[in-house]
């Protein structure tokens, strides 16, 4: 079996976004210095690196991530080439039935260094995320660190992604996926009332 790890790798040199708490990962105990073990600490944001938003995180009354179905985090994908695209519009995608492959994940290459926060990112049009739902998309997965404008407030996208019912990965590492069907396994970790958690996402060519 091949797995292709296509989760951001967690260190101090990750981009967090501005004024959140950033991925930090120390060793407390140390084998060097005379310890039986090396035990390390995390500090990080729920949305630092790879990712998955729960409703709870735009919604006041939304499902926390403990709370959700696992099911739509692992099974048939497609990766969508929409690379150049500065916003996304159903008819940069596939014209098909999405049935067979209901987890679309968008590769747009833009976020290549990843030590520094992007100025801008491409984002959904809207009606992508209906139209999707009709075709039954049940997760869409972005390369970037939000489905919505960097400075946006209101999230649009958010929230129509919210009301079809549909899950949010964010933060993909696409960059050597080929556009295509995979199986893709990307479960988040099972945080008490939490409004997102990272994943380790992976896909397996089908």
């Amino acid at each position: 079996m091949t797995l292709l790890d296509v989760t951001l790798p967690m260190s101090d040199a990750l981009a967090s976004w501005p004024g959140d708490t950033p991925c930090a990962f120390r060793l407390g105990w140390k084998i060097s210095e005379g310890a039986s073990v090396n035990v390390g600490t995390l500090t990080t944001s729920v949305h630092s690196g790879t990712h998955t938003d729960a409703p709870f995180h735009f919604l006041p009354d939304g499902a926390t991530i403990d709370r959700l179905d696992l099911s739509p985090y692992v099974g048939p994908a497609l990766v969508v080439d929409v690379r150049g695209k500065r916003r996304i519009t159903f008819q940069d995608l596939p014209n098909a039935d999405y049935r067979a492959t209901p987890r679309v994940l968008l590769k747009t290459d833009s976020w290549t260094d990843t030590t520094r926060f992007p100025a801008s990112i491409p984002v959904l049009a809207p009606g992508v995320a209906t139209a999707l739902r009709e075709r039954g998309v049940v997760l869409i997965g972005v390369d970037v660190p939000s489905v919505d404008e960097l400075d946006s407030k209101d999230l649009p996208v958010h929230h129509e992604i919210g009301r079809c019912g549909i899950y949010i990965l964010e933060n993909l590492n696409l960059r050597d996926v080929t556009p295509g069907v995979y199986e893709l396994i990307a479960l988040p970790l099972r945080i008490v009332g939490g409004d997102g958690a990272p994943v380790r996402a992976v896909l397996r060519r089908i």
